[in-house]
C-alpha cells in the first residue's frame, strides 16, 4: 500500500508539471480550451493508477495462471476429453473392479432393522483416453474428479448416506500411465438388514451390502471384485458391542429391473450376538425370581401374609422384567422370540407357586371343616341315643361302610360323600332313625379333599425345581444347537 501511495504522489507531481507546462504553452489560447485541457490532464493520473492497480491485483490472485506453468501431461490428457461419454464407448462394456475397507460398524438396530457403517469404496477401471508416457502415476486433487468420467455406483439398501467433507471432500483420484483410474471414496451409510429375531438373543443375523450401477446396464458396465473375498478388509478386526463377525464372503450377480439387467456386487457377512450381556441382564434375574418363589414352600401355611407377599412380589417383579426386556425390540412383530419363551416359562412357574399356596390353604381349611362336621355328627348321635357309636373318622375311603353292633338292633352307617350334601342317613335300631345333614358339607369339598394338606408343600419342593431344570435343558438345547 505504501508503494502505491508513493506512485500516486509521483503521478500527481507529473500531472501538475504537465498542467503548468500546457498552461504556459497555451497562454494565448481561449479560456474554454484551457479548462478542457486542464480537466483532461487531471484525469490522466487517475486512469494510470487504476490500470496499474488492476494489473497488480490480477497478478496476486492468479500468480501461476500462465498456461506454460501447467504440467504438459495434464494439458494433453484434458484436451478433447469428454467426461459425458464412458470409456470404450460403442466398443463393449467397461470392467470396473471394486474393493472395500470396513472402517467401522457404528450401530446395529433391531427396531429399525438396519446398521450404520463407514466404508472406503475403491473403484478401478481403464480409460484409454488417459494414456500417457512414463511409469509414474498422477495423484490429482479430488475436486478434479468433476472433469473425468466416473461410474454411477450406488448402495442399494441405503436409507441415508453422506460423503465425508472434512477438511475437504474425502475423494481420491489417481491416474496411471496405462490409463488405469483409481477412484476412492469415504462414505457413511445406514443400510437396511432384514433380521430374523425368532432366536433372539441367541440369533445369528446375515446382513448384506449391495453395490449396483444406477444408469449403466450390463451392456455398458461390468462389475467384479478385484481379489475375491480378499477384496474386503476390516471385518476380521472389527470390534462390535453386541455382535461378533462370524464369517463373510462376496458374490457377483445381476439386478433385474423393468429397464434392463444391471451389474451387482454383494458382500454377505454373518453376525453372531454375544449372549453374555443378556444372561446377566435377563436370564439370571428371572431364574433367581423363580427360585425366590419356591421359598414359600418352606414357610408354614398358617403364615398367610408372608407367603402371599412373596407370591405377589415375585409376580409383579417378573412382569416388570418382561416389559423391560421388550423395550429394545420392535413393538410389532409376527414371531415369538426365545427370550419371550424363557420369560413366559419363568412367569408360569412363579404364578404356579402362588396358585400352589392358594390350593394348599384351601385344602387346609377344608380339612378343618370336615373335622368340625364329624364332631357335630357325633354330638347329634350322642344327643339322640345317649351312647357314642363308633364311626369312621377317615375320609380317605368314604365309600366304606363301618358298622359296630352295640346291641343286636343298633347300628351306625356312614354315608358316602355323594350322599353328604343331599341327605345323610344314620340308622339306629331297625333303621328308623335318620339324621339330615343337608348343607353340612358341599360336594365340592368332598371331591377335592386331601387327607394331609401339608403334603402339597412337600411334593412341590421336589416337583417345581425338577420341572424347571428339565424345561431349561430342552430350552437351551433347542435354541443353541437346533
Amino acid at each position: 500500500m505504501n508503494i502505491w501511495m508513493s506512485q500516486l504522489h509521483f503521478l500527481h507531481w507529473i500531472s501538475q508539471s504537465c498542467i503548468l507546462l500546457c498552461c504556459h504553452l497555451v497562454g494565448f489560447a481561449p479560456t474554454l480550451l484551457k479548462k478542457m485541457l486542464v480537466s483532461l490532464l487531471t484525469c490522466v493520473p487517475l486512469i494510470l493508477f487504476l490500470m496499474h492497480s488492476t494489473c497488480v491485483l490480477s497478478g496476486a490472485k492468479h500468480p501461476d495462471r500462465n498456461d506454460s506453468d501447467l504440467s504438459p501431461t495434464i494439458q494433453k490428457l484434458m484436451k478433447g476429453y469428454n467426461r459425458y461419454l464412458r470409456p470404450n464407448f460403442n466398443e463393449g462394456p467397461i470392467e470396473i473392479g471394486m474393493s472395500l475397507d470396513i472402517a467401522s460398524i457404528d450401530a446395529i438396530s433391531e427396531i429399525n432393522m438396519d446398521y450404520t457403517a463407514t466404508i472406503f469404496l475403491r473403484q478401478r477401471w481403464t480409460d484409454e483416453r488417459l494414456l500417457f508416457e512414463g511409469n509414474k502415476s498422477l495423484s490429482l486433487d479430488g475436486r478434479l474428479v468433476e472433469l473425468l468420467w466416473v461410474p454411477d455406483t450406488f448402495i442399494v439398501d441405503s436409507k441415508k448416506s453422506f460423503l465425508h467433507d472434512i477438511t475437504v471432500e474425502n475423494r481420491l483420484i489417481r491416474i496411471f500411465s496405462n490409463g488405469t483410474v483409481l477412484y476412492a471414496l469415504r462414505i457413511t451409510a445406514t443400510i437396511a438388514c432384514n433380521m430374523d429375531l425368532t432366536k433372539y438373543p441367541m440369533d445369528r443375523q446375515v446382513c448384506t451390502l449391495q453395490l449396483e450401477s444406477w444408469g449403466y446396464n450390463l451392456q455398458d458396465v461390468v462389475f467384479y471384485w478385484t481379489r475375491g473375498n480378499d477384496s474386503v478388509k476390516g471385518l476380521d478386526t472389527l470390534q462390535l458391542a453386541q455382535y461378533s463377525v462370524e464369517s463373510y464372503y462376496t458374490s457377483v450377480s445381476q439386478a433385474v429391473y423393468e429397464t434392463g439387467f444391471y451389474p451387482k456386487l454383494v458382500l454377505h457377512f454373518a453376525l453372531r450376538r454375544n449372549i453374555l450381556y443378556f444372561i446377566l441382564e435377563t436370564y439370571v434375574p428371572s431364574t433367581l425370581l423363580v427360585a425366590l418363589s419356591w421359598v414359600s414352600f418352606w414357610i408354614s401355611q398358617s403364615s398367610v401374609p408372608a407367603r402371599t407377599c412373596i407370591g405377589v412380589t415375585t409376580v409383579l417383579t417378573m412382569t416388570t422384567l418382561m416389559m423391560g426386556a421388550r423395550t429394545s425390540l420392535p413393538n410389532a412383530n409376527c414371531f415369538i422370540k426365545a427370550i419371550d419363551v424363557y420369560l413366559g416359562i419363568c412367569f408360569s412357574f412363579i404364578f404356579g407357586a402362588l396358585l400352589e399356596y392358594a390350593i394348599a390353604h384351601f385344602c387346609t381349611v377344608q380339612h378343618f371343616t370336615l373335622q368340625d362336621v364329624q364332631r357335630e355328627l357325633r354330638k347329634d348321635l350322642e344327643e339322640s341315643n345317649g351312647t357314642l357309636p363308633v364311626i369312621s373318622t377317615s375320609f380317605a375311603h368314604p365309600s366304606k361302610v363301618v358298622k359296630r353292633n352295640n346291641t343286636q338292633k343298633d347300628c351306625v352307617r356312614v354315608v358316602t360323600p355323594g350322599e353328604v350334601g343331599s341327605t345323610a342317613e344314620l340308622g339306629l335300631g331297625n333303621g328308623q332313625f335318620f339324621v339330615a345333614l343337608k348343607g353340612k358339607v358341599p360336594r365340592i369339598l368332598a371331591f377335592f379333599h386331601v387327607e394331609n394338606p401339608h403334603n402339597i408343600d412337600r411334593y412341590s419342593r421336589m416337583f417345581f425345581p425338577l420341572a424347571f431344570m428339565l424345561i431349561n435343558v430342552f430350552y437351551w438345547i433347542y435354541y443353541l444347537f437346533l
